[in-house]
């Protein structure tokens, strides 16, 4: 067995390095350098990072099928999930894919809710419309699709949502 310790930097502030500033790290290959060591150990711990990531955000095994089939099913898809973040990451020059799945999952959050507000907002329009039917007769009908298209028209573009404008911007 062999034992490499590793002391990390100190900060600035400190004269020496504190307890929480060494690493060891153990192999049962003698013969291993003390930079394949830290290399190996560095593709160990991104293979960690990839599974808290796809455990906590991407999925991973959440199905509430308990099949074999659903498990396997899990594993592809948290993989494409995490292909199609990395791809995202490449794609906008970031440094981390926590920050572009961060960034994704605020744009779906926000979705969300401008969904969800749009028909607390119908609902109230339906329903001041519905008083004026007597006054309108069959244009209150033609009143809530134009209403409806201008709202949808609001939410594709403030949201991003245009294929133009999410082409223009990708530029």
């Amino acid at each position: 067995m062999r034992l490499l310790f590793v002391c990390g930097i100190a900060d600035a502030d400190k004269a020496q390095p504190g307890k929480h500033d060494w690493a060891v790290f153990l192999t049962t290959d003698v013969g291993l350098s003390p930079q394949l060591i830290l290399e190996l150990y560095a593709m160990r711990w991104a293979i960690e990072v990839y599974f808290k990531e796809a455990k906590q955000h991407l999925g991973f095994l959440k199905e509430q099928a308990r099949h074999y089939a659903s498990y396997i099913a899990s594993i592809h898809l948290t993989a494409i999930r995490f292909c199609l973040l990395s791809i995202a990451k490449h794609q906008h020059n970031a440094t981390d894919i926590a920050g572009i799945r961060q960034r994704i999952t605020t744009n779906a959050t926000n979705i969300d809710y401008a969904s969800r507000l749009w028909q607390f907002f119908r609902a109230l329009i339906s329903g001041a419309l519905d008083e004026l039917k007597n006054l309108l007769g069959a244009a209150v009908d033609l009143v809530m699709k134009t209403i409806e298209s201008h709202v949808q028209r609001f939410f594709v573009q403030a949201l991003q949502l245009d294929p133009v404008q999410l082409r223009m911007e990708a530029r």
